[in-house]
């Protein structure tokens, strides 16, 4: 957007222009350029997220900004959600995976396409499956709100986002607030390495929307916002076309509004995502979405992530016998990356053997994240720990959005604590200290620990204090587990990223030292 729309903008809302100016400069998605600046006729960009970056991005990226032509710029962006087919790269609203020399030609000379995905099920498919009819049980009397909120208790189903709170006890918080109430789905998994949520909106999008409208009725919600990632743009178009259907065959009982977020790492923190809905910068708040004021638009919020949502159905239906399975999302150095559905408390190590049909030619298993940029870095010797809430914690990790990304001997440490420390820095809202400074210190430390000069390397305990600091004083998860990667390779891998003194600046032992 022009600066000049700005000022507009600023004076058709009647805000401050620093206000319109805070908001448009604070997501990613959105560029303020100079009413006078001439823009290239397109704009591509690869994603620079850690399973892009293994799979080659950072050369792909160079080599086709020396040979692109000249109305054609090249920016690398915050990960794109498509990390099964890394290296990604997208102009407008057309991505493609695995992208290579030619693609990014192909991508360069296309004109942009909003093209709208096709569900495996649609839903004709899901109906004829018993789709809906819970949800018409529920709104017919057959089903009782007391009995649902039960069967959810009994499922043992959890939040599915990262924080595994329990579904059942969040939805009666919810319900006892007094009304009216909203009901605000986290599409948002801006994680690196994850993209399950897509894979289901992709697949068999009414689950989750039936899941949405139980939840909106077991709560009685009389708004629903659905916060979908910009990156998804052909999901964008495959909800508003599902939608329709829904309110044409008198499912929708609610009003449902579909939002677009414009790129933030941070929105995925349920209170930046309700900032964010509020048309304001993705700052988080400093207390939970309960009581009442602290929801969307002063009002009681449930908030319940794309998959959670999606699974709501069933553990409905089963209750106590409800599946004990966990969804992946799976990229790396494994042959078949992707979404698996696999025994909850499966180790790394079966998961990649048994569902990922091992390791990509040429690789030895060394190293792997369970739980994205946030979860840590855990060698391979644990690999045969159960990944599940709380038994990865005593190792430094987490599974948090269960993403996986397996690392191979060709993958040094350094290197991908580099990467994710960058990551954090870029996705730092700002508003408190110890992240903002701490996590451009670390990129700082790490740069200085690269250039070969023996009196810019620090030492462990600089690492372990600016650790300590970020974790204890940050106010939301980001700031508070932004160290991970940096602890965790302090602990499992001494030397990748303060070597000694006989390798000055060295990043560069494998990911199995």
């Amino acid at each position: 957007m022009r600066e000049r729309h700005l000022t507009a903008l600023a004076d058709c809302l009647r805000l401050s222009l620093a206000e319109v100016y805070e908001v448009a400069t604070f997501y990613h998605r959105f560029e303020v350029v100079a009413d006078e600046a001439v823009l290239p006729a397109r704009t591509i960009h690869i994603c620079d997220g850690l399973p892009c970056q293994m799979a080659g991005a950072d050369d792909l990226a160079k080599a086709f900004a020396d040979a692109s032509p000249d109305d054609v710029r090249v920016i690398r962006a915050a990960c794109m959600g498509r990390c099964d087919c890394a290296p990604v790269a997208s102009s407008g609203t057309t991505y493609i995976g695995n992208a290579t020399g030619d693609g990014l030609n192909a991508l360069a000379s296309n004109s942009d396409t909003d093209a709208t995905w096709q569900p495996n099920v649609d839903f004709e498919q899901y109906q004829a499956g018993g789709g809906y009819d819970l949800l018409r049980q529920c709104y017919n009397g057959d089903r009782q709100v007391k009995d649902v909120m039960s069967r959810i208790d009994e499922s043992g189903l959890r939040g599915l986002g990262g924080a595994g709170f329990p579904t059942g006890r969040k939805w009666g918080l919810v319900a006892a607030e007094a009304g009216p109430r909203i009901l605000a789905v986290n599409g948002d998994e801006s994680e690196p390495g994850t993209f399950k949520d897509r894979h289901y909106l992709e697949s068999d999008p009414h689950r989750f929307l039936e899941g949405m409208l139980l939840a909106a009725w077991a709560v009685d919600a009389s708004e629903i916002y659905i916060y979908l990632r910009d990156e998804y743009p052909h999901l964008r178009g495959l909800l508003r076309n599902e939608l329709g259907k829904i309110a044409k065959a008198g499912l929708g009982k609610c009003e449902i509004h579909l939002r677009r977020g414009a790129g933030a790492y941070i929105c995925g923190e349920e209170s930046a995502m309700l900032e964010s809905l509020e048309g304001k910068r993705g700052l988080p708040r400093q207390r939970p979405p309960f009581p009442s004021q602290a929801g969307l638009f002063g009002r009681p919020t449930l908030i319940n992530n794309v998959e959670t949502l999606y699974w709501v159905r069933e553990a409905i239906e089963k209750g106590g016998d409800f599946a004990d399975m966990r969804s992946f999302s799976v990229s790396g150095r494994v042959r078949n990356p992707g979404v698996k559905f696999v025994p909850r408390g499966i180790s790394a190590r079966a998961l990649i053997e048994d569902f990922c049909g091992g390791m990509a030619s040429g690789h030895d298993f060394a190293a792997f994240l369970p739980g994205g940029a946030s979860g840590g870095i855990l060698p391979a010797t644990l690999a045969d720990e159960p990944m599940d809430f709380g038994t990865l914690e005593q190792h430094g990790g987490l599974i948090g959005s269960a993403a996986l990304i397996v690392l191979s001997q060709h993958d040094q440490i350094g290197g991908v604590v580099d990467n994710l420390m960058r990551f954090f820095a870029h996705e730092s809202c700002g508003q408190c200290t110890p992240c903002r400074v701490g996590t451009e210190k670390a990129v700082a430390m790490l740069a200085a620990g690269k250039d070969g000069d023996p009196d810019l390397v620090y030492d462990d305990t600089a690492y372990e204090d600016l650790a300590l600091v970020m974790a204890d004083a940050s106010i939301c998860g980001l700031g508070q587990a932004a160290a991970n990667p940096i602890r965790c390779a302090l602990r499992h891998f001494p030397g990748a990223i303060t070597p000694g003194p006989s390798e000055p600046g060295s990043t560069e032992p494998g990911a199995g030292s």
